[in-house]
Order: structure tokens, then C-alpha cells, then sequence
């Protein structure tokens, strides 16, 4: 019997992917276990492998497809020798919902609501991804057609027909006007037109979820920052003088960077100071037993924050080495959603681009994150004579439902504590 392979929801937040390419073909066969295909989430690409055996009949969404629903059927695997059905298998009917004979007639008021062009009230509505996009920009209601794709489903062809026919009147049947209706919601501005020569770069999932939670951070979380300099001399040395000791160990040598021993140095403080590892939730404030921070890695298609978790019990060695796999990974799209879900704190370093001073957002539901800025040789005071020290200016974001000033202050000064008197780090 024919059965449906379904969009598989691969992260708990996924509710839609893009089908990046087939890995098996039309005809061929198919056991369970095999990779027949790569879907890219609002994280990674990641490899889906078949729960079921037969043979590939039918794919119904082509590589490269964007916006495919969780569940959506994407393709039909078949028994050897079945005939392949021209669309996707009709799902199975559960047993719940067999006719039972003792079932009386519907009262007139449980009487089915009147059909739309052939679609019951809630009943799916097959569409290309590229007539919901076009529907949805046009304010077309999908009910109100009829689909001239195989098996009704509607197509791009579909929409530009109903775009030229102009509005039409909905049926007398489908909806009585309300005597007291509410008053309709204030319409979304248009956006202002572009009428410069340009070229048109579609969003990708992972552009489309950094643009949504960015904007839900900023609209909904207080944020306010603290901002402090911190001198990296004795750090920059110690990070010398392990560097030195290790490259002469041979197998098992290591290189740590900057960044290594500031994921460390705020491990430290999130143990010393653990009120802002915490989450902000309606029914209290949530202080996290683990030090996971959440570390900013760019990708092509934006950033995303592999997790170095439990990272106060790390040694410095471990920590870079695992932060080089994670950001390795993170570049070719092979994380794995434990990689990424989840922290309770994050860091943002753009030292290595000569910035000298930002402020990030928060990443919820985190309470903190860290700006982390170049290095850089500038002019101190120090016991009264002028000297020069290498400088990094770091800026906290706080969420200032859970953390106050005086917390977040607490915080900071106690992190350039940590990085200033770096063989605290060796403990």
C-alpha cells in the first residue's frame, strides 16, 4: 500500500523547511535507515533518513523548495511491483473516525457548514508553496478556489487568474454579516516601493527566524547595558606562554585564542554571580544549575550560537577544542539541534573585525549577553604615570525584568576581575 513520506519537524520550533535535494531517485529503492534527503531548518542542514522500506514512487516537492509545512506529504514510497498513484497516498482513516451504524442524523443546527469551490469549512487546501506566497501577498482567500493542478491542488497559474478577475463577492451562504461587527484592525502600512535598479535576494529559513526573534527581543524585552574596559596584558600573556608550552607537546597540542579564555573567564563569573543565568518567565525566575553559554558563530546565511555547555567545568583546552568542531560545523551546516537549543547565556566577540565598541541583542529566553570588542593598544593611567595597556571594551545587554543595574554592574566588574587576574582561569 502506498504511504506518504512526511516534512519531518527536526527541531521543536520547526514548523516549515526548505527540501534542499533528494539524495534518492524516482524508482529506486528505499530501506529504512538510508538518507533520502538533506531539509534545511531555521538552523542547519540536516540529513532525514527513511523509517519505512519499499521503493521511492513519487516525489512531490522537487529540491529546492522553501516553505514546506511540517507534515506536508513530500513524497510516496510504494511496495515492489505497486503502481505509483499520480499524487500523494490518501491518509489512512482512524479508527476513532470510522461511521459507527448506531449514529443518529445531525440535528439541523450540526448540519455541515456549505462548501466553498469544492473545499468544506477547515478541510485542507492543497497549494504550492509559490501560490500560498503569491496568495498570501495578494490577499487571496485559498477556499475561494478551485485548484487546476493534479488532484485540485492550486497553482501558480490559479492565482494570477484570480488576480485578474478582481475581487470577487463571497457567497451569500458562507457568512451572514455580524449585526455588531468589532471594528476591523488597522491595516499593515505598505512598504514604500523600490524604484532603484536592485536585485532581489529571497530570504532564507535562517534570515527569515534571526529578522522574526530579533524584532520579538527588541519589542518585548527591556533591554539596558552596562559597559566597561578591560585590560587583556595579562591575559594575552598567559594565552603566550600555554601556547608556547603546548606546541611543544606535540599530539595532543592545542591553540587557544582570545575568545577561548573569555568563554571561560565568563563561566567563572556566572558561577560567582548566578543570578544572571537565569530566564525571565510569567510565573517566576528561572536560575539555571549549568553554566551553557550560547557562543555567536557567522554563517553564510546569518549567525547562529552553538552551545559549550557545563563550560565553568572545562579545562581551557577543552573548551577551544570543542569550540572549534562547534564552529566548524556551524560553517557547513552539520549541527544537530542539541548543539544549538538551549543556554542560559551568550557571547558576541567581533574583536577580530577591529570593533571598538557594540552593543547585542538578548537571545531569549536568556537574560544576558555579552559584546565582546577588539583589543586594543590605547593610553592608561596607572599609579598616577601615564602608561599604555592593551584595552577591550565589553558591554553588557541585560533584561531588566530579572536583572537590575546593580546586578548587571555586579556582574561586569567582577568579569574584569576574572580576565585582569587571568590564573583564576587555571583553578
Amino acid at each position: 500500500m502506498a504511504t506518504n513520506i512526511l516534512m519531518p519537524a527536526l527541531s521543536p520550533t520547526m514548523t516549515e523547511g526548505t527540501l534542499a535535494r533528494w539524495l534518492k531517485k524516482e524508482g529506486e529503492p528505499v530501506r529504512a535507515g538510508d538518507v533520502i534527503a538533506e531539509i534545511e531548518t531555521d538552523k542547519a542542514t540536516m540529513e532525514v533518513e527513511a523509517v519505512d522500506e519499499g521503493v521511492l514512487g513519487r516525489i512531490l516537492v522537487p529540491d529546492g523548495t522553501a516553505g514546506v509545512k511540517v507534515n506536508d506529504p513530500i513524497a510516496v514510497l510504494v511496495a515492489d511491483g505497486e503502481s505509483v498513484p499520480s499524487g500523494a497516498a490518501p491518509a489512512p482513516l482512524p479508527v476513532s473516525a470510522a461511521p459507527k451504524p448506531e449514529t443518529a442524523a445531525p440535528k439541523p443546527a450540526e448540519a455541515a457548514a456549505p462548501q466553498r469551490n469544492g473545499h468544506d469549512a477547515g478541510e485542507r487546501i492543497f497549494v504550492s508553496p509559490l501560490a500560498r506566497r503569491m496568495a498570501l501577498q495578494a490577499g487571496i482567500d485559498l477556499a475561494t478556489l478551485k485548484g487546476s493542478g493534479p488532484n485540485g491542488r492550486i497553482i501558480k497559474a490559479d492565482i494570477e487568474a484570480a488576480q485578474a478577475r478582481g475581487p470577487a463577492a463571497a457567497p451569500p451562504s458562507v457568512a451572514a454579516p455580524a449585526p455588531a461587527a468589532a471594528p476591523a484592525p488597522a491595516a499593515k502600512p505598505a512598504a514604500p516601493a523600490i524604484t532603484a535598479a536592485h536585485t532581489l535576494l529571497p530570504h532564507s529559513s535562517v534570515r527569515k527566524v534571526i529578522a522574526r526573534r530579533l524584532a520579538e527581543a527588541k519589542q518585548q524585552v527591556p533591554h539596558f547595558y552596562v559597559s566597561t574596559d578591560v585590560e587583556l596584558d595579562a591575559l594575552l600573556k598567559l594565552r603566550a606562554d600555554l601556547n608556547g608550552k603546548s606546541a611543544k607537546e606535540g599530539p595532543g597540542a592545542f591553540k587557544l585564542s582570545v575568545n577561548d579564555l573569555i568563554i571561560k573567564a565568563a563561566a567563572i563569573t556566572l558561577r560567582r554571580v548566578p543570578k544572571v543565568n537565569a530566564s525571565f518567565t510569567d510565573e517566576g525566575t528561572v536560575l539555571y544549575d549549568d553554566v551553557d553559554i550560547s557562543v555567536a558563530v557567522s554563517i553564510p546565511d546569518g549567525l547562529i550560537t552553538p552551545i559549550i555547555r557545563k563550560a565553568d567545568q572545562k579545562g581551557l583546552a577543552a573548551i577551544s577544542n570543542e569550540m572549534k568542531d562547534l564552529a566548524a560545523r556551524a560553517k557547513a551546516g552539520k549541527l544537530k539541534p542539541e548543539d544549538y537549543q538551549g543556554g542560559g547565556f551568550s557571547i558576541s566577540n567581533m574583536g577580530m573585525y577591529g570593533v571598538s565598541t557594540f552593543a547585542a541583542i538578548i537571545n531569549p529566553p536568556q537574560a544576558a549577553i555579552l559584546a565582546v570588542a577588539a583589543g586594543q593598544q590605547r593610553p592608561v593611567v596607572k599609579d598616577g604615570q601615564l602608561a599604555i595597556a592593551t584595552v577591550m571594551t565589553c558591554t553588557l545587554s541585560v533584561d531588566h525584568r530579572i536583572v537590575d543595574g546593580a546586578l548587571g554592574a555586579e556582574w561586569l566588574a567582577e568579569f574584569k576581575r576574572v580576565v585582569e587576574d587571568p590564573l583564576s582561569l587555571m583553578l
